[in-house]
């Protein structure tokens, strides 16, 4: 589903991403785990085809998100950290905003905004312009947004900031629900605990370099995320 080969990305004289390769296979959940300024934001940003890379290759389904940006963009959704939406907009118009980008059919998109917007309890703020949404209330509208295509592959930075513990948990159904059915997810968290019990692979940079990889039990051992975690950025700094 997904593959990053040597990714390599610098800004002037520092190497954000350091010669990065990783594979994450059809219905699995990859958490990516670093300090703040390791490199995990710039790693999605190329992946989602945002930001340009300096070296290697990302491939979508096989395709070259440098070669076929389009193709590979209507499989994949991104939802960054702090997501800018459009604040004079309505929630329903930006919603149906995004369905059209995507060509969405009515009745599909239709059925999906009704049945995310009960979940999340959102269906009365819809109606209502986004400037006015907490910022938990915009983060859901963008959780929304990102799963109304059907994805094959979506990308979060720190999903679960902002949003109260049964929203979380919601997300985290709707993430293994997405994966169960062929998808794939690959998202920063500094929430090791969530990361621990819900992934599937576990992807750890320091410094832009990948410095362990593999499956949740590969990676943690005997040993708990946070152990392996706090271990290996000593070892790296």
């Amino acid at each position: 589903m997904l593959s990053i080969q040597h990714l390599t990305k610098t800004f002037g004289e520092k190497t954000a991403v350091d010669d990065l390769s990783l594979e994450i296979a059809p219905g699995e959940i990859c958490a990516f785990i670093g300090h703040n300024g390791a490199g995990k934001t710039t790693t999605l940003k190329s992946i989602a085809g945002i930001q340009s890379f300096d070296s290697g290759k990302v491939l979508i389904h096989g395709l070259s998100i440098k070669e076929q940006p389009l193709e590979c963009k209507r499989m994949i959704a991104y939802i960054p950290d702090n997501p800018d939406l459009y604040d004079f907009m309505t929630g329903t118009k930006y919603l149906n905003f995004i369905a059209d980008i995507y060509g969405v059919g009515l009745a599909e998109r239709k059925e999906r905004i009704e049945r995310y917007a009960k979940d999340f309890e959102l269906t009365e703020a819809l109606s209502s312009p986004v400037s006015s949404y907490s910022h938990g209330m915009k983060q859901k509208l963008a959780i929304i947004s990102a799963w109304i295509h059907e994805p094959k592959l979506i990308l979060l930075d720190e999903p679960f900031v902002g949003l109260d513990p049964k929203a979380s948990h919601l997300v985290k159904e709707m993430m293994r629900e997405m994966c169960d059915n062929g998808g794939a997810i690959f998202f920063s968290t500094h929430v090791l605990e969530v990361a621990e019990k819900l992934c599937d692979k576990v992807a750890i940079i320091s410094h832009g370099k990948l410095v362990r990889s593999g499956t949740m039990e590969e990676v943690r051992g005997d040993d708990s995320l946070e152990e392996v975690f706090l271990e290996l950025e000593a070892e790296t700094c």
